[in-house]
């Protein structure tokens, strides 16, 4: 599944869930399964995520905030990726999620109550928060995207919508910052897709929009049978255009050289990163 984390003091996308978090016994999957009073920082600490580092230039305060919204999103996102609860327990577990944002209840875990305190600290919208669910639920039914529009919606709500409540607790000044959090957003998740196209295919899913497919005469068989030739290199260049033209979007926001740095390690090579993968 294309999640979501905060990277650096941009904010955290780096897409596909990170796997199986062991130490000592505690397993965030089953955190996300549970109703468990389990605070934040721990939630963090044990998805063994870099986000330590990433946060390393924040004020304490603001660290901790930050640190119980990527909570947030870890234990949601872990909750759709689940391989021990069914898609209607997940369904179920996500909506109560959509209820404890709102709803207060006296048997709600800890960190709903510390997601409640930011929401009211820095007047996020809930929508906001709904969105982010939302783009994790599509990932319980949508195994293909027939339009990058429909794609579009997806990256959004997984990617740009963390972005724009990471920089409410930043405490951005410049109303561009907005846009910048949503170009940027889909500018990552773009290139995660990419970076993942493998895996994802394994998983059965495939985020490459169909039309885009079709526009280069590969078909969905040559990819989940790991054909890697020239139609392919066109497809994957045509997306790598697509997520160059969303960072470009975003550096003419606020400049960004560090993306676009990173992004130039993905796409040098004509993608033969990604044949051990496809070929």
């Amino acid at each position: 599944m294309a999640g979501f984390w905060l990277r650096g003091s941009v904010y955290f996308a780096s897409v596909k869930p990170a796997a199986l978090a062991e130490r000592n016994g505690f397993n965030i999957r089953r955190l996300a399964s549970r109703r468990v009073n389990v605070n934040a920082a721990t939630i963090t600490r044990q998805s063994k995520s870099n986000l330590a580092l990433a946060f390393i230039s924040l004020g304490r305060e603001r660290k901790r905030d930050i640190t119980v919204f990527y909570a947030f999103c870890r234990v949601i996102d872990d909750i759709a990726d689940s391989s021990e609860l069914s898609v209607v327990e997940k369904r179920v577990r996500l909506a109560k999620w959509r209820q404890m944002l709102h709803a207060t209840a006296g048997d709600d875990p800890l960190l709903a109550r510390d997601v409640r305190h930011l929401i009211a600290k820095y007047s996020l919208p809930v929508a906001m928060l709904e969105e982010i669910i939302a783009g994790v639920e599509m990932d319980l039914s949508t195994l293909r995207y027939p339009t990058f529009e429909e794609l579009r919606i997806y990256c959004y709500r997984v990617a740009s919508a963390v972005g724009l409540v990471s920089i409410e607790i930043f405490g951005y000044r410049n109303p561009r910052c907005k846009q910048y959090a949503i170009e940027l957003g889909l500018a990552l998740q773009m290139t995660n897709i990419i970076r993942d196209v493998g895996k994802d295919v394994q998983n059965g899913r495939i985020y490459l929009p169909q039309e885009d497919l079709a526009r280069f005469h590969y078909s969905e068989t040559e990819l989940t049978q790991r054909h890697y030739n020239e139609h392919f290199v066109q497809l994957m260049e045509f997306q790598a255009r697509r997520a160059r033209q969303f960072f470009d979007n975003a550096a003419a926001v606020l400049w960004a050289p560090c993306t676009a740095v990173c992004f130039d390690e993905l796409s040098w090579t004509s993608f033969a990163f990604l044949k051990k993968n496809i070929g």
